[in-house]
């Protein structure tokens, strides 16, 4: 049966690093979490790398002004790994093909330095999906014409965010993951760029290893996130032990945010095929 830890401490020498979600376990994108800034700056403190491994479309040096505007301490990290970064990788690969952004303008400086032409849907070579135009009020139901003209046309779409949704405050919105979702289920391809797939994991890893100064085994390494279709999949595919924080995107389903079904929770583990190592409300030193 799932139990809750409640302190992070106790698990923590057991760890050269963490491999740490950012939005739902860090911060819900209106405010830091400070019991979680205070719990990673601690494992810091104690010697443990620190990266944080986020869906977030944009690179990480815009990541981190958007951190430091939720007042996020730069102490809580080491380095920042973001799907943006694999996203950039994954355009490299198209050199010399044009490109569609699907998403905000918000999202522009993936782009950035990147000497690239950009087309019109109807034209363009693939498409880059960050997210959806307006997440506010937008559903990828709105797309289905959009993604039916790029399947006629055999358009290859890379996927900025695989998240499908996530708490904005309160407010659930939809991300890019919804989206490329629907394109894959219509038949379109599809490359997600961002967990739970392995490159990102690999770029974090060596992020970690360079902030640790030595070569870091994986049964010494921990993920942690809230989501159990990105976060638990992807860290515990990829080898790491996970950290499981209830109170983030599943909140909702598991009753009382202070009293969260366990039960349930477990249940939730078993249809996805994967177990926490371990599982908290909160992350909190």
């Amino acid at each position: 049966m799932t139990e809750l830890v409640p302190n992070f401490s106790t698990l923590a020498p057991g760890y050269d690093a963490l491999l740490c979600d950012v939005w739902g376990v860090v911060h819900n994108g209106v405010v830091a979490f400070p019991h979680a800034c205070d719990a990673l700056i601690k494992a810091r403190k104690a010697g443990i790398a620190v990266v944080f491994i986020t869906n977030a479309p944009r690179p990480n040096n815009v990541v981190a002004r958007q951190l430091e505007a939720l007042h996020v301490p730069r102490e809580t990290y080491d380095a920042i790994v973001s799907s943006g970064d694999v996203t950039r990788s994954l355009i490299e690969q198209r050199k010399g093909q044009s490109v569609f952004h699907m998403g905000p303008t918000r999202d522009v400086e993936i782009f950035t330095g990147m000497n690239l032409t950009f087309a019109p849907l109807e034209s363009a070579d693939y498409v880059v999906c960050s997210g959806l135009d307006d997440d506010d009020r937008d559903t990828p139901e709105d797309y289905r014409a959009r993604l039916e003209m790029m399947l006629r046309r055999k358009v290859f779409m890379i996927c900025g965010n695989p998240d499908v949704v996530v708490h904005r405050g309160d407010n659930l919105v939809y991300c890019a993951g919804a989206v490329a979702d629907l394109y894959a289920s219509m038949g379109g391809e599809v490359a997600y760029a961002g967990k739970p797939y392995q490159p990102i994991y690999d770029m974090a890893l060596a992020k970690a290893e360079a902030a640790s100064g030595r070569t870091l085994a994986l049964k010494r390494v921990m993920a942690i996130g809230d989501s159990v279709r990105t976060d638990l999949t992807g860290g515990r595919n990829y080898g790491a032990d996970f950290l499981f924080v209830t109170s983030g995107i599943h909140i909702d389903e598991l009753g009382p945010r202070d009293n969260p079904d366990l039960s349930a929770l477990e249940k939730k583990f078993t249809a996805a095929g994967a177990m926490p190592t371990a599982v908290m409300r909160e992350l909190i030193w």
